[in-house]
């Protein structure tokens, strides 16, 4: 799994490709947490169009993110997801506590 963040009209872009699973959740979490850390970033835009798979595992880190976000008053988005991914947000619940939007420009613009 490779993580990439930004700054960007401040909002934290992660760009997260390959697979979001047990063995790669803390490198995750680690990652996020330290970008948010040294950013001060409330809000982050998740873009995972190199994601081709997730468990509860990943999905747990997410949602840990949501939680300290949520608590600074920001938001979280997510762009270009998979149908695949989309699926398995839709069945976690996901969708109903972020905006999903198809691409980052169309995320940071509606932000």
């Amino acid at each position: 799994m490779n993580i990439n963040t930004q700054m960007k009209q401040g909002v934290l872009i992660v760009r997260i490709d390959g697979e979001i699973d047990m063995h790669t959740a803390s490198v995750f979490r680690q990652n996020i947490d330290y970008a948010l850390d040294k950013s001060g970033a409330k809000n982050i835009l998740l873009n995972l169009k190199g994601v081709t798979f997730i468990d509860s595992s990943g999905l747990g880190v997410i949602l840990g993110r949501y939680k300290r976000i949520s608590l600074l008053g920001g938001v979280m988005m997510a762009a270009y997801i998979q149908p695949q991914i989309m699926r398995i947000f839709e069945l976690s619940g996901l969708v109903k506590i972020m905006k999903i939007f198809s691409t980052e420009t169309e995320a940071l613009d509606n932000f």
